[in-house]
């Protein structure tokens, strides 16, 4: 065969192997080139949801486009991170988690997604300890009388939970291993009805996110004995830690993080972690974020991956030792 057809033979299969391969996102032109969704796995205006419409505004400037945020609740999150994994790498889909996401993996031993496989983590965008509240009327004032009551009468004490599996289920149940009582779960489907339970007396304790219970404790309508976090909260300073109460070690809490499609190319992935940081860490946001009860992150990529893993890690031994059950 002559040279020159070896040579036009070789160029054309080059080309054709090219072709097959795709090409990088950035490749195409600069990130971000389209409108960019943000897949929130619960219904409008919970934690989760105010996290993303936080980063929201923020992201549009720096970006330079249309941040959009698609709402897909149902199955305890499972759907909408189904989606996320399932959603092109393309750049264009991210999607925000809170705590439930690491205790999912063991609550459910057959997910739609796998979480190693599936999706990648881009940031850590905050850490929102839980505050405990009580019943006004209960007949404990602080966190140590409660210890002593529920010791006492073992099972008289019930708590809520926005629902199995929970931020707010696990650490009640975390606290009662560590403080050897014996309390009743009442599940709800929601933050909302626990609380609205909690203020009726039909429960007498509820671990949750800061937001709901700082307002209702300045109404006076519950009593909080204790944050679990390794400090004080901004929002409420008066509110000691479970750990100055001597109840070593024990810290509790839901977070928000964004997650990205696995196989997102990786300059992508640092982009938005970096855009991501810089939009918490500003000043405007911090203050919103401490109004919240939340401290501000903004962390690497590695950096939420590694805490993905030991978030899961450590709700799974509490899972398997309290014998939670998905609902």
């Amino acid at each position: 065969m002559p040279q020159a057809r070896i040579s036009r033979r070789r160029f054309t299969l080059a080309a054709a192997a090219a072709a097959a391969v795709p090409m990088p996102v950035l490749a195409q032109g600069a990130w971000p080139n389209k409108p960019i969704r943000i897949i929130v796995p619960y219904t409008p205006g919970g934690f989760t949801d105010q996290m993303a419409r936080l980063v929201q505004v923020g992201l549009q400037a720096r970006l330079g486009q249309p941040v959009l945020i698609d709402n897909k609740p149902g199955a305890n999150s499972l759907i909408g991170v189904d989606a996320i994994a399932k959603s092109p790498p393309d750049g264009t889909t991210f999607g925000v988690v809170i705590a439930a996401y690491a205790a999912n993996t063991t609550l459910y031993p057959k997910l739609p997604y796998d979480p190693q496989k599936d999706l990648t983590g881009v940031s850590l965008m905050g850490i929102s300890p839980l505050l405990a509240a009580v019943n006004v009327n209960a007949p404990f004032k602080t966190a140590r009388e409660l210890i002593d009551y529920a010791r006492t009468n073992p099972g008289k004490v019930s708590f809520g939970s926005s629902g199995n599996g929970s931020a707010a289920h696990l650490t009640t149940e975390l606290w009662k291993s560590l403080t050897q009582t014996y309390m009743i779960h009442i599940p709800y489907r929601g933050a909302v009805p626990a609380l609205t339970d909690l203020m009726g007396g039909q429960i007498q304790l509820f671990f949750d996110a800061p937001t709901g219970l700082i307002n209702q404790a300045k109404a006076g309508k519950v009593r909080l004995i204790g944050v679990a976090g390794d400090k004080r909260l901004a929002a409420a300073p008066d509110v000691p830690t479970f750990i100055e109460q001597g109840f070593a070690g024990f810290t509790g809490s839901t977070w928000a993080g964004m997650l990205a499609p696995a196989g997102t190319p990786r300059d992508i992935v640092k982009r938005m972690s970096e855009e991501v940081a810089r939009v918490i860490r500003s000043d405007e946001t911090r203050a919103r974020l401490d109004a919240m009860g939340t401290i501000a992150a903004g962390s690497t990529p590695e950096e939420f991956d590694a805490f993905i893993t030991a978030e899961t890690a450590k709700w799974a031994k509490v899972i398997r030792t309290a014998g939670v059950k998905a609902e």
